[in-house]
């Protein structure tokens, strides 16, 4: 009797083992399906894309502009200058990681005040120049003024040429943006101030200008590489009030072009000679060919000048045929314009 209860219990055991799960192989089943829910979810998920770092850019070089060509590292005046490239790979970088985005972008307009001075932003300070600027430096004139989100209060300047992520347009007056070149975090701006150049733009061709090293590099990216079109001398602004300014670190769009930018000598309104090949930037800067000293005479080459020191009141001087390759190679609205130090 006692050996047929034990084995009606031996038995009775090994079909529950056989048909109902113990706690332990409870809790792995609970594991995997909860292991299988998350993935199924993460499945559905936008993919986070990677952020681009300053040594995951390659740089290859393919000339297409080869007159006047620098080598990656040189003297001039018996010491030594260069090509910045790792400093040219961190903007880069910051460039690509902001495409990765969706953006319906803008770009900071007020070119010689055509949408309307500015407003007085507090506190205000004044600069060599006798202007008023914001507390960062940022000229009033050519500006638009940056508000404090839902205050009617302007703090600091948005300088002519940089480019926004536009976030709102629904007020009637003003909009809400985002900045992605020359200044940051999100602020409202005047309707007036910003052009609306959409949500398709690449920009895939950069112009960069090493004021410290006075040269010039274009670079135009193809798949996952940028490629170098061009290397050579440049001269860019000087400090000299009250007219000669210093061509402003940053990152600018292309936003117009001039086959010849005619110039007023200076503290008047009589046309003293013209650059050729003229595309603008940021306020009046301008990269261009060799400007001439007379509004009739003919196009000027190349100059000595070139690559020596900062002479000119804020523009880019190039040798000409290098001005009209980047006239001709650039897209306004859609080229952007590096300037390192």
């Amino acid at each position: 009797m006692i050996k047929r209860t034990f084995a009606h219990l031996f038995l009775t055991f090994v079909l529950i083992s056989c048909h109902e799960p113990t706690a332990q192989a409870i809790n792995e089943t609970e594991k995997i399906d909860s292991s299988s829910n998350t993935n199924e979810i993460k499945l559905h998920e936008d993919p986070i894309p990677k952020k681009t770092k300053a040594e995951d850019i390659v740089l290859v070089k393919d000339l297409t502009f080869e007159k006047y060509t620098l080598e990656d590292k040189y003297e001039y005046n018996k010491k030594p200058r260069e090509f910045q490239w790792d400093k040219i790979k961190e903007r880069l970088a910051y460039i690509e990681n902001f495409q990765k985005e969706y953006n319906d972008y803008g770009v900071v307009s007020n070119y010689k005040n055509k949408n309307g001075e500015a407003a007085t932003v507090q506190p205000f300070e004044r600069n060599e120049y006798k202007r008023l600027t914001d507390t960062l430096g940022t000229e009033r004139y050519q500006s638009a003024p940056l508000y404090i989100i839902g205050e009617n209060k302007p703090l600091l300047y948005a300088r002519d040429g940089s480019l926004v992520k536009i976030l709102s347009k629904d007020d009637a007056d003003m909009m809400k943006v985002k900045g992605l070149t020359n200044f940051e975090g999100e602020w409202e701006i005047p309707h007036r101030y910003v052009k609306s150049i959409g949500d398709s733009n690449t920009f895939k061709q950069i112009i960069v200008v090493d004021v410290t090293n006075q040269n010039i590099c274009t670079l135009e990216q193809e798949d996952n590489k940028w490629i170098v079109r061009s290397m050579n001398p440049s001269t860019t602004g000087r400090h000299n009030p009250p007219y000669g300014m210093k061509t402003p670190v940053g990152i600018y769009v292309i936003q117009e072009q001039k086959p010849k930018m005619f110039y007023y000598k200076d503290g008047t309104t009589t046309i003293h000679g013209y650059a050729p090949w003229a595309s603008r930037f940021t306020n009046g800067a301008y990269i261009h060919g060799v400007p001439t000293a007379d509004p009739k005479a003919k196009i000027i080459e190349y100059s000595s000048t070139l690559g020596t020191i900062p002479r000119s009141h804020m523009c880019v001087r190039n040798a000409s045929s290098h001005a009209k390759y980047i006239y001709d190679w650039s897209k306004p609205h859609s080229s952007l314009v590096i300037v390192i130090d």
